[in-house]
């Protein structure tokens, strides 16, 4: 286990002083602070270039109804009153205005139920859309002059809601599956252990597979021959597994060192509050398991392959796994508790990624089908270690051309 840390060290302090790793290391999360920020800066730009100056007349006082509305609603409006009660006098003002509006209140208005709205040429084309939310108080008004009692005009108002009433067993599968119902407060709470998750999964693994490169690298330089002079094949595997993991951990440190941040910054969320809790750290326990199962698979075929750029059809298969996850979003997401989320949760390869999207998605979580799971990932690594290992101690002496699956096996099989 010695001579397995000094690899790894060694992995370690290559990586870190190669300019390529260093790169990536800090560039992903400051593209991603990019991605944050900048359609924020041009969003408020355009916010403030598209300001709509509403004109009201008013004769039914209801400015101070309407002022609530467009301040709860959020709408891009500016709103005066005006004196103008002549249509087209309106209509003369608005010709050498932008982006303008008068809206004339009247009885008639509550007569016709017609309200005269008179824009300039250039005007926001959601405006006619928003001022429909304008119409609550003048038909409350309209209800008011028929002589309902107050709790006639509270019925009128409720109106005429279809609820569906769902059968027992659709509400227990409703309860588990549905993020739809849940409040923010609940849909964060479940999904940022998970996103968390994800983060560690993907960057670990997506390091990890540097694994294949190193691999190749040593047996093309001829280093690999060196090395085992003074270790075991065993033991280079091992070292290379635990230093690319680590590498992996850093990369992930260093992205939520500037996400974190960013994310409290940019949405004034308690993101600490959601990641503290046990949920953060089974996920993560997922995360970490599915890596070193790539990681075996990884490190195995690279010491089968002469050159990465010489990679046959069954190792460029291979580098494919860790996406067979993405396969099974949709159904997922759809059915968190559906049979195709179980047969994902229940496949090594695509385990790890199924089971952090339906933990991050289900408000109970099925402990036999989680326990299942790992039982089965648990077995996987162990297996994939050892029949990596075979690989690995036969394939990283090879030189001149890539393994067969034909010679794999047989290598397996000795």
């Amino acid at each position: 286990m010695r001579n397995s840390r000094k690899v790894a060290k060694w992995e370690i302090k290559r990586n870190m002083k190669n300019k390529s790793y260093l790169i990536g290391l800090f560039l992903t999360p400051l593209l991603m602070i990019l991605g944050f920020t900048l359609p924020g800066l041009f969003s408020s730009d355009d916010d403030n270039s598209e300001l709509t100056q509403v004109y009201i007349h008013d004769e039914l006082n209801l400015y101070t109804d309407i002022e609530s509305i467009v301040e709860e609603v959020g709408f891009n409006w500016q709103l005066s009153k005006t004196d103008l009660s002549e249509e087209e006098a309106a209509a003369a003002a608005l010709e050498d205005s932008e982006n303008t509006a008068y809206l004339f209140l009247n009885e008639q208005v509550l007569t016709d139920g017609v309200v005269p709205v008179y824009t300039s040429e250039e005007i926001d084309v959601a405006f006619m859309n928003e001022v429909q939310f304008l119409t609550t108080p003048l038909q409350t008004l309209q209800l008011e002059q028929l002589g309902l009692s107050v709790e006639q005009l509270a019925m009128v108002s409720n109106g005429v809601v279809f609820e569906e009433i769902s059968t027992e067993e659709s509400e227990a599968e409703t309860g588990e599956a549905g993020l739809e119902t849940a409040s923010p407060e609940e849909f964060l709470e479940r999904i940022v252990p998970g996103a968390f998750a994800g983060i560690i999964f993907i960057s670990i693994v997506f390091t990890g597979m540097a694994i294949f490169q190193s691999a190749s690298q040593e047996k093309k330089d001829k280093i690999a021959e060196i090395i085992l002079s003074s270790i075991t094949p065993t033991e280079l595997m091992q070292g290379k597994i635990i230093g690319y993991f680590i590498l992996g951990l850093i990369q992930v440190a260093v992205l939520l060192v500037f996400l974190v941040p960013l994310v409290i910054w940019k949405f004034d969320m308690p993101i600490m509050e959601y990641l503290l809790v046990p949920e953060t750290l089974l996920l993560s326990v997922v995360a970490l398991l599915g890596y070193l199962l790539f990681a075996a698979i990884f490190v195995g075929i690279g010491a089968t392959m002469s050159d990465m750029t010489t990679a046959g059809n069954f190792q460029g298969f291979v580098m494919m796994l860790p996406f067979l996850p993405f396969a099974f979003i949709g159904p997922v997401i759809g059915n968190p508790s559906g049979l195709i989320a179980q047969i994902g949760t229940y496949i090594p390869f695509s385990s790890p990624g199924v089971m952090i999207l339906r933990l991050s998605m289900l408000e109970e979580w099925p402990w036999i089908e989680i326990i299942i799971g790992l039982a089965i990932l648990l077995i996987s690594i162990w297996l994939c270690m050892k029949l990596a290992g075979k690989i690995f101690k036969v394939g990283i002496l090879m030189y001149g051309k890539n393994a067969s699956p034909a010679e794999i096996w047989k290598w397996i099989r000795a």
